[in-house]
């Protein structure tokens, strides 16, 4: 299959960059219509021939590799008068000459080829990367996502420097090559780049989410886009801060990389599928379908040594192969398709390759025919392989991109092959995005101490935040029938999606035998209902379910056009209560000794008491009801009555658990979510809808707290035993009315979840006895007063969350003031102001 590829280039296409395997000949720019983007890594470099050098030794071409070698140093120039991808040139051309000279280092010290050999394939690399190096003349260290070959960045004469945005993968997909580079040559300056390009990326991570966007501005480092993902635009990133580790031997990049992955890990993985979202609050999905480059991610995995997802996020892959022949270039979360193209991408056969190696299942060895037996039945042509235009009807494309050579023959080969195939040991190398081979042993060769080390501070070094070792895969899998079974839910989920004609025994003539406004998502018969009108259910993270449908999926055409019908109705009722959104409300701890200062976001219900319209709000002790969930009748009534109810999310309909306290006697009810770690400063705001029926009969008002706000107040209620909260749509003046008996020096309330400073009014405090004080002396809320979350948790200074509790008469503490109330007000306004902000760019 490679000589099929290689040799149809070398006869048809060379010197050109690229093959057109259906019109047999060269793709050279300029004299080919434009492709746009897709075009910026043609540079008239013969990019195939150099994508390709390192293959051929791999393949056992010693022969053709010397060959090669030759023909690029004897016809290919660098200095062309043309602009050219930064990213695309290195990982292609550097990558390719470096791990071309690689090759032929290896060769040489073998003592029987390429004696003639005198590093001229790394200085072609080192005058690539000067000519690279004016791109990273920016304020930030980021590249410039285009250079010319000629002149560098200049200006609109030389049509570059006019841009002011690049992706992070862009950016972020340097390192290995001016590293390698670097310590070929011992010219620092390379490597000095790479580095300074990835300390800004860092820098600019969501501090909250620690995720980065997919588009930033490479002058102001201001975030253009703010998805979030492991796909297209970020993919290559948090493979090089793995990889560099493991090249380089600098336990930043491993420590960098380990603090994404757990959110990667916490907020994009879904297993077994990975969906992009918003870096801001990434509990909120930013889109429906994947992407097919996020195939690499099993296989850095495995290098990372998480091998259970990998293995999960694989089978989906390659059941959505199987369904398809290839990976569409995107495919929806039903594993529909999305976008029809396949450029016979590489990504999957690596996951493949890598879980082999880890796991030593044969199953791989069946996925990797699979991929094999499909590229000869769909993609082969007289000329070489065609990439797939639509991947539903196999038409095809005239293209051939370099990748293919260097990568995809590459991994098959080594999926495939016993030890005595390979002409030298792969485990002493590392394999770029590209595939390109650089050694490991560039880890010992001298740095120059012109490098910066670019060390952070010591909390950022923890050792805590990171492991040092991969799991030994041996002990992990003593049973080999344990990656099967990871696989058999994960292949029944995607065989569901296929359409399973059946006959139709729903009564009715078209009728639609489910009606939106009585869905409920937690009714298995409803979810049957659905799932015959071709409906599939898919729940998100942050507890909201999403609704696709497909007819082809229905069991019959009047399924189908009940399904069509269903998904109009759900719409119209989505729309309805869209126009319907509540603003959110506040909880407002008002009892010893927070005094009102303690302001929780809460999710208003579209049912009960509207806050809204009541001045005074709903103030009353807070206490757990029996049973937590609420979803039958209340067993300690005699505790409730009078009060506000706490109440676990899950089990049943909110208006349900609103019936139960209300017939308890409670005078109002807070629902904390049981999805551990949400919270309002990442999730959209929640409102609680009503079951379908009339909600008139419930009177009381009934608030939702996301779990680390709810946490909150049971940790206040577990160490004060009595707290009293007030319900109302905007937090009154905190302190005033609140306070009793402070005195002259800052009160401090620690617990063990927060902390946090009172600072008494300048003027004198008269003494309110809360009890008696008639609600209408509570004043109206403060202009800047905000229902944003204002706890003060992890985020206090190190002073305040560690100081000693003061045990005194009357529960009174004193300590040294480290932060007025008006600076955490300070803080509380700049939060607001960022959340206002991200709404902002949602709409």
């Amino acid at each position: 299959m490679f000589d099929h590829a290689y040799q149809n280039y070398m006869d048809h296409a060379y010197p050109a960059d690229e093959l057109m395997p259906l019109t047999c000949r060269g793709r050279v720019r300029g004299l080919e219509p434009s492709r746009g983007d897709v075009d910026d890594a043609l540079g008239k470099f013969s990019l195939t021939l150099i994508d390709t050098l390192d293959t051929l030794v791999l393949l056992n071409k010693t022969t053709e590799f010397e060959a090669a070698v030759r023909r690029v140093l004897s016809d290919v120039r660098l200095d062309n008068d043309i602009v050219v991808s930064v990213f695309e040139t290195n990982i292609r051309v550097l990558g390719g000459l470096l791990g071309g000279h690689s090759m032929a280092m290896m060769l040489k010290d073998g003592g029987q080829h390429m004696q003639w050999y005198q590093d001229e394939l790394l200085h072609m690399a080192k005058d690539l990367g000067l000519r690279l190096l004016p791109a990273f003349n920016t304020s930030s260290g980021l590249p410039y996502p285009r250079v010319n070959l000629k002149y560098g960045v200049r200006g609109p004469e030389t049509r570059t420097g006019t841009e002011t945005d690049t992706c992070t993968a862009c950016a972020g997909t340097i390192i290995l090559e001016f590293a390698a580079l670097s310590r070929f040559t011992g010219d620092p300056v390379f490597e000095a780049h790479a580095r300074r390009a990835l300390d800004f990326l860092w820098e600019k991570r969501q501090r909250n989410s620690n995720l980065v966007g997919t588009t930033i501005n490479i002058h102001s480092g201001e975030w253009v886009r703010r998805d979030s993902g492991v796909g297209a635009g970020i993919d290559s990133y948090y493979e090089y801060l793995l990889k560099a580790y493991i090249l380089l031997g600098d336990d930043q990049f491993l420590q960098r990389f380990n603090i994404h992955y757990a959110s990667i890990m916490k907020y994009i993985s879904q297993p077994p599928l990975l969906l992009d979202v918003h870096i801001h609050k990434p509990l909120l999905p930013a889109r429906t379908w994947m992407d097919s480059l996020l195939a690499f991610f099993p296989g850095l995995q495995v290098l990372k040594g998480d091998i259970r997802p990998a293995i999960e996020t694989h089978e989906m892959l390659y059941q959505v192969t199987k369904k398809h022949n290839f990976l569409p270039e995107a495919f929806t979360t039903d594993f529909r398709v999305h976008w029809a193209q396949h450029p016979l991408r590489p990504e999957f056969a690596e996951s493949t390759y890598f879980l082999y190696k880890a796991t030593g299942d044969p199953y791989y060895l069946e996925a990797g025919r699979t991929i094999l037996d499909n590229l000869n039945r769909f993609a082969r042509v007289p000329c070489g392989f065609a990439a797939m235009k639509d991947v539903r009807t196999g038409s095809h494309e005239d293209r051939m991109d370099s990748f293919f050579l260097a990568e995809m023959f590459k991994y098959l080969f080594l999926l495939f092959a016993e030890t005595e195939d390979l002409p030298f040991d792969v485990e002493g190398y590392i394999f770029t995005t590209e595939a390109h081979l650089l050694p490991l042993s560039l880890s010992t060769a001298p740095r120059s101490s012109s490098i910066p080390s670019n060390r952070t501070s010591e909390e950022e070094l923890d050792d805590s935040n990171f492991d040092w070792t991969c799991p030994n895969t041996r002990l992990l899998f003593p049973d080999p029938a344990f990656p099967r079974n990871l696989r058999e839910p994960i292949r029944s989920a995607v065989d569901k999606s296929c359409p399973r004609p059946a006959p139709y025994r729903e009564p009715g003539m078209g009728r639609p035998p489910l009606r939106a406004q009585d869905f409920m998502a937690n009714n298995p018969e409803h979810l049957e209902l659905l799932r015959r009108m071709g409906v599939s259910l898919i729940h998100l993270k942050d507890g909201r379910v999403q609704l696709v449908q497909h007819a082809t999926q229905a069991v019959s055409a009047v399924a189908a056009e009940d399904g069509v019908r269903f998904m109009q109705e759900m719409m119209e009722l989505s729309s309805q209560q869209q126009k319907e959104q509540l603003p959110p409300r506040a909880i407002q701890i008002v009892s010893h000794p927070f005094f009102g200062r303690v302001v929780l976001t809460a999710g208003p219900a579209q049912f009960g008491t509207d806050l809204s319209k009541s001045f005074t709000g709903v103030r009353g002790f807070v206490t757990v009801a029996e049973p937590y969930s609420g979803c039958s009748e209340i067993t300690n009534a005699d505790y409730v009555q009078g009060h506000i109810a706490l109440l676990q999310r899950g089990q049943c309909m909110f208006a349900e658990k609103a019936r139960h306290i209300q017939k308890a006697g409670a005078i109002g009810g807070i629902v904390i979510d049981d999805n551990e770690g949400s919270s309002s400063d990442t999730a959209p705001l929640f409102q609680m809808a009503g079951d379908g029926r009339n909600t008139d009969d419930i009177t009381l008002p009934l608030l939702f707290l996301f779990h680390k706000e709810g946490n909150i107040l049971l940790e206040a209620l577990k160490e004060y035993r009595e707290v009293e909260v007030l319900l109302s749509d905007k937090a009154r003046d905190r302190g005033e009315e609140y306070a009793s008996d402070l005195h002259s020096s800052p009160q401090q309330i620690c617990m063990k979840n927060i902390s946090l400073e009172v600072t008494p009014s300048q003027q004198e405090v008269s003494t309110v006895d809360e009890d008696t004080s008639p609600a209408g002396e509570v004043s109206p809320p403060e202009e800047e007063s905000s229902p944003t979350d204002a706890e003060a948790d992890s985020t206090q200074p190190e002073e305040v969350r560690d100081s000693e509790k003061r045990e005194e008469p009357e529960g009174d503490t004193d300590s040294e003031s480290s932060q007025s109330v008006d600076e955490l007000l300070a803080d509380w306004r700049e939060d607001l102001e960022a959340f206002q902000q991200m709404e902002k760019d949602e709409l």
